[in-house]
């Protein structure tokens, strides 16, 4: 295949902007048109090569390069090609900090929806694995799994090394990965439970005081307290809380699996009902970054044009985006009672994407006496990657340079906002430490 002129193989010095997903197009799901693209996007890789740390995708072509006869992309097997989908996570982290040939370059290199486009493709095909479309269908598994008799049951399995290994064997989840524990009292129900106090919002320039909190899958059934750690520090502020009444799953797990259709219907279930609170006077908050990423990106690009995805898109904000926004403006207090001295902090991939900048190294920094170490690198969870029995030591690996840097660090406590994340940490440590998410610091912090 031709190359692109050397002389022309220079960056774009302006910024990354990003073309709508042409999902509804029926070439979107041509197979030769998807694999031509391929070609011409791996050949453009292959010359630069800039992402090789960032996952396995990236080695695993530039390998079967470097082995094959001609070291050109032109005699690798086009079962690489797929091998390179299957193990891009979309974590967007090449389009956002690694290429210098996304738009406006001319070159129009856009490696994570390229990698999402081959996804579908396999799920249009029916490949998707049964393994996948469980880990995917998030509601459904957790109003199942935290049945208060049955969670009891699966809490125990998941941490039972025999029952592990013949769900290695047989589902081909790893024996070794952390699963997450269910919990049949969520933060719905402990939510509802609260005594909330008396509290008359004050509007700024950006926030208004209101916050009508997106509880999400993982935040509601495995770990509530994170979702009760931010309805507390939110008060504690004086900022009203609330619960979304209705949600489904934002979608997220399935856009991973290439079910564009799911998405769709995720969207059709959750947007009208978010666009009501804002009509209503609230600001929208989702306490987990992939959740808030969905509703931020990926939905608008999905569905340009449409005014309500946009209106969420602008209403919706991570925790300390939007704690640091009121301190911006004279809302916040700062009335901390505990140093939290040295934190290893995690900075997850779907935060980093959403150019905001370091909002809860911001935040912590504060609390007297707190020092904070940020790390800008993957952690190779991905929600469902880091757990799949094929995947498992890549995801290890990928992780490796954080967990050796939280190590070296020796700090008070390591966190992620990404509560997955945390844990992909604690398996890399494996020293019966556990991380602390940021809002539970912050609490902490505060004394309340």
């Amino acid at each position: 295949m031709s190359k692109p002129p050397d002389d022309r193989r220079e960056g774009s010095l302006e910024a990354p902007t990003r073309h709508p997903l042409d999902w509804k197009n029926p070439d979107f799901y041509n197979e030769a048109s998807v694999l031509h693209e391929m070609e011409r996007v791996f050949d453009i890789c292959h010359g630069c090569r800039r992402c090789f740390s960032l996952c396995q995708s990236f080695p695993l072509l530039f390998d079967a390069i470097d082995a094959s006869d001609t070291m050109e992309l032109d005699s690798v097997d086009k079962k690489v090609y797929w091998d390179v989908v299957d193990n891009c996570y979309l974590c967007d982290m090449c389009y956002m900090t690694k290429c210098p040939y996304v738009p406006p370059h001319e070159w129009n290199v856009d490696f994570p929806h390229l990698m999402l486009r081959g996804k579908a493709v396999k799920h249009q095909k029916g490949e998707d694995k049964l393994r996948d479309k469980i880990l995917a269908s998030t509601d459904a598994v957790g109003k199942l799994v935290s049945i208060p008799v049955v969670v009891q049951m699966v809490n125990a399995a998941n941490k039972n090394k025999t029952l592990r290994n013949v769900m290695d064997k047989v589902a081909g989840i790893h024996a070794d990965a952390l699963l997450p524990e269910f919990h049949s009292d969520n933060l719905r129900k402990q939510a509802a439970r609260r005594a909330a106090p008396n509290i008359t919002p004050v509007a700024t320039e950006r926030t208004r005081g209101k916050v009508a909190l997106f509880a999400t899958c993982y935040g509601n059934r495995n770990e509530p307290q994170i979702g009760m750690d931010l309805i507390t520090v939110l008060e504690h502020n004086g900022i009203v809380v609330t619960l979304v009444p209705q949600e489904q799953c934002c979608g997220m797990p399935k856009l991973e699996l290439g079910d564009l259709e799911a998405v769709a219907r995720a969207k059709e279930a959750n947007i009208p009902v978010l666009a009501k609170l804002i009509d209503e006077g609230w600001d929208i908050m989702a306490p987990v970054p992939s959740c808030v990423l969905m509703f931020k990106q990926e939905l608008p690009l999905m569905f340009p044009g449409d005014a309500e995805v946009d209106k969420v898109r602008k209403a919706i904000f991570d925790p300390f985006e939007y704690l640091m926004l009121r301190h911006k403006e004279g809302r916040l207090k700062t009335d901390f009672k505990k140093a939290l001295g040295n934190v290893s902090y995690h900075v997850s991939c779907h935060l980093r994407v959403q150019n905001i900048g370091l909002k809860t190294r911001d935040m912590l920094h504060l609390i007297p006496g707190t020092q904070v170490e940020p790390i800008e690198r993957c952690s190779g969870h991905n929600g469902t990657y880091a757990v799949k029995s094929e995947y498992h030591a890549a995801s290890m690996k990928i992780g490796k340079p954080v967990v050796n840097r939280v190590k070296q660090a020796q700090a008070d406590y390591y966190s992620s906002d990404c509560p997955m994340a945390g844990h992909q940490i604690e398996n890399g440590l494996d020293d019966g430490s556990t991380p602390v998410h940021p809002l539970t610091l912050l609490r902490l912090a505060y004394g309340i």
